[in-house]
């Protein structure tokens, strides 16, 4: 069926737009990432993992890399739905410019944006992502120092139910009746069900946990993981780690006393990298003056973490949950790193 040609000449409604156009700052910004970033390289990945297109028959299909665009557009600017998305690139002149719509062309159908996300997988963007570090390594914003590791509380996309009444939905979920909604048909919507109760700071809270790793020169995202909120941050530190889209070594890792003990202390011994886990004090002994000392330098650095968890949670609303499911909302993770790097990036490069 091939792609839709999207390249377009120049209409009246360019050319009568062009002065307003030199005048928007949202133009500027996504100019000034297209230039420093080879979409021709991200275009190359995604074809690995997006066959849609190689038929001669059928309709033709949108390129990837449109739709990708289109998914970053929704990062950027905290669009909730993809219904919205449509309208707001239909609505603006700066998203078509950036996409390469003519202006007289409709954006692509919310359902399409759909599908295009359920195509995309973790080891995709994963790939994207380690792609676009190594673009800006050739730039100079190289990652050799050493990385923050964090966790976050994610609220659920569901209503909060009781742990009897959650271990009866995912007994229920396992049946073949608990796959179809009341008319016999295979359900769309499903509660979420992978979500769990824990306890922070005396308060309740269902949902997951976002565990993340942030370089900490430049404030990339190097790795973001979800798990059930009842999960210990401190066994997700090997993960964090190793799970990293950057090639370059991490020489060093920096995290609150949360993940003091003797497991992640050997791991990052046994990989020579430098440990920078805050010491923890333990029943019948205070920290000394020295690890005080260290504490208070170790929490200098890592404040990177916590700064990547105030800006999505400011500007992407990412401490809730948008799908039901861990897979989805890892997808939708993933394509936050690739926003979050592609702007910090630009910006870093653009000073």
């Amino acid at each position: 069926m091939g792609f839709k040609n999207m390249a377009s000449n120049l209409t009246f409604t360019d050319i009568a737009l062009m002065t307003s156009m030199e005048k928007n700052k949202a133009i500027e910004r996504m100019e000034q990432i297209n230039d420093n970033v080879n979409w021709n390289s991200i275009e190359a990945i995604l074809m690995e993992d997006y066959p849609v297109g190689n038929s001669k028959e059928g309709n033709q299909a949108y390129p990837p890399l449109l739709l990708m665009k289109c998914l970053l557009l929704q990062q950027w600017f905290h669009i909730d739905s993809d219904p919205e998305l449509e309208t707001q690139i239909n609505d603006r002149i700066s998203f078509k410019k950036f996409l390469g719509i003519a202006f007289d062309e409709p954006s692509p159908d919310h359902s399409t944006f759909s599908r295009f996300r359920g195509r995309l997988s973790k080891e995709t963007l994963l790939s994207i992502n380690k792609e676009l570090l190594r673009q800006f390594a050739t730039k100079g914003l190289v990652i050799n120092e050493g990385a923050a590791v964090d966790a976050r509380l994610v609220q659920s996309a569901s209503r909060p139910i009781s742990k009897e009444k959650l271990a009866a939905e995912r007994q229920v979920r396992e049946t073949s009746a608990g796959q179809k909604d009341r008319h016999g048909n295979p359900r769309k919507f499903f509660r979420d069900i992978e979500s769990d109760w824990t306890i922070k700071n005396n308060k309740l809270h269902f949902g997951l946990k976002e565990h993340a790793t942030v370089d900490v020169r430049h404030g990339f995202l190097l790795a973001t993981h979800l798990t059930p909120a009842s999960h210990s941050d401190s066994r997700y530190l090997p993960l964090c780690i190793a799970g990293s889209c950057s090639e370059a070594v991490i020489k060093a890792a920096y995290t609150d006393k949360g993940y003091a003990g003797e497991p992640n202390r050997s791991f990052l011994a046994n990989r020579g990298i430098v440990d920078g886990i805050m010491s923890k004090a333990v029943r019948g002994r205070r920290l000394r003056d020295y690890e005080v000392a260290r504490n208070k330098a170790i929490s200098k650095v890592r404040y990177v973490v916590e700064q990547y968890f105030g800006l999505t949670h400011l500007h992407n609303n990412a401490s809730r949950a948008r799908f039901t499911t861990i897979i989805k909302n890892s997808v939708d993770g993933f394509l936050r790193q690739f926003a979050f790097n592609l702007q910090r990036g630009s910006r870093l490069l653009a000073v």
